[in-house]
């Protein structure tokens, strides 16, 4: 598993902005919060994570909050499909 980031990297790096907060509307769940990790995760890298094991877990959690979905829901998200 990915190493934790830290406050200020995560808050950098995987702050959803009011553009993307919108895209998140017509998702629900584990397809939601897979969107917005990968999503922040493509303008921290310029990639897609391969996995799940790819993503900072402090990282997941802070996106967790913003989406409104626990961070136990991304373990139903499919990461071998495009998001």
């Amino acid at each position: 598993m990915s190493r934790d980031l830290g406050l200020d990297a995560v808050v950098e790096h995987f702050t959803l902005n009011v553009d993307e907060v919108k895209w998140l509307r017509n998702k629900s769940g584990g397809t939601r919060l897979g969107f917005a990790v990968q999503l922040k995760f493509l303008t921290w890298r310029g990639r897609f994570p391969k996995a799940r094991l790819e993503l900072p877990p402090d990282a997941v959690e802070h996106v967790a909050r913003q989406a409104g979905v626990a961070p136990a829901e991304l373990s139903s998200y499919d990461f071998t499909e495009p998001p």
